[in-house]
């Protein structure tokens, strides 16, 4: 449930987003490619706020991959 934070509310009947990992071969490495859909299915009071949340929380992610990567074998 993205951006479940309200404390005492209850997301369990609202439905997820789906979060999907691509990797795909190129010149010199692996292209990771994170794709989260279903945003169009959460409520629309908490829809923007809940996008612009895991958009953030995604860019974070991808920079600590990114690092951990390039770190020394």
């Amino acid at each position: 449930h993205p951006y479940a934070v309200e404390p005492g509310t209850d997301y369990s009947k609202e439905p997820t987003t789906l979060v999907v990992f691509t990797l795909e071969e190129q010149p010199g490495g692996i292209l990771l490619t994170v794709t989260e859909s279903g945003f169009d299915k959460i409520p629309l009071e908490r829809r923007a706020n809940a996008f612009t949340a895991n958009e953030g929380g995604w860019t974070m992610q991808m920079t600590l991959i990114e690092k951990y990567l390039a770190r020394p074998a």
